[in-house]
């Protein structure tokens, strides 16, 4: 079984991707709305910026694809005119990037909740990485940040972990995600058994 990506596996993730790209900019609308509220409610649904690249790994399954999803995503999130520029495919890239090192230290090989939770706080580990980067959150008093962090971590376990993990089950309950899966040998056994 060649775990690489082909052609077909790289337009699969950017479609993937360019759904989300779409989700991701009509949720800065939300985003925005709720801001106001305060007490970082805004955070509690931030996590949906790291679902693509959880989803494409849970529907796909191989190396490579969580990260070209978030850079997809993020992509096209800027193409369709992110408020934030050019600065949204920085954060797809590390978003990303640290989803799939969860993904690779399981060597690709777990597609459980639990797995896709972890990605998810990779990648808002990477991404609060990139807000101090960026000078966004250092100056928060202490009980200010603590606040920021706790709701951004349970928003991205919500949205990119829980949330990311059940939409993909539904659409394995469609049979979709068996035309883009690698053939298992397992596979291959119940061929051979009919």
């Amino acid at each position: 079984m060649r775990k690489g990506l082909k052609l077909t596996d790289i337009l699969v993730a950017i479609v993937i991707a360019v759904a989300f790209g779409i989700v991701y900019i009509l949720w800065g609308s939300i985003y925005y709305s709720v801001k106001p509220l305060g007490l970082h409610v805004d955070q509690l649904i931030y996590g949906m910026w790291f679902i693509a690249g959880p989803v494409a790994f849970l529907v796909m399954r191989k190396p490579g694809v969580a990260l070209l999803a978030e850079i997809a995503a993020a992509s096209g999130e800027f193409f369709l005119g992110s408020p934030w520029g050019l600065t949204v495919l920085l954060y797809g890239v590390v978003q990303g990037l640290f989803a799939e090192l969860v993904f690779m230290a399981f060597r690709y090989k777990k597609f459980n909740m639990s797995v896709a939770v972890l990605a998810a706080i990779a990648s808002c580990v990477g991404s609060v990485l990139m807000d101090f980067v960026y000078g966004e959150i250092g100056a928060l008093s202490l009980w200010n940040l603590l606040l920021f962090m706790i709701a951004r971590f349970i928003g991205s376990i919500f949205f990119a972990g829980v949330f990311a993990y059940y939409l993909v089950k539904v659409l394995e309950a469609t049979g979709v995600t068996n035309l883009v899966r690698p053939v298992s040998s397992k596979d291959y056994a119940a061929l051979d058994q009919k």
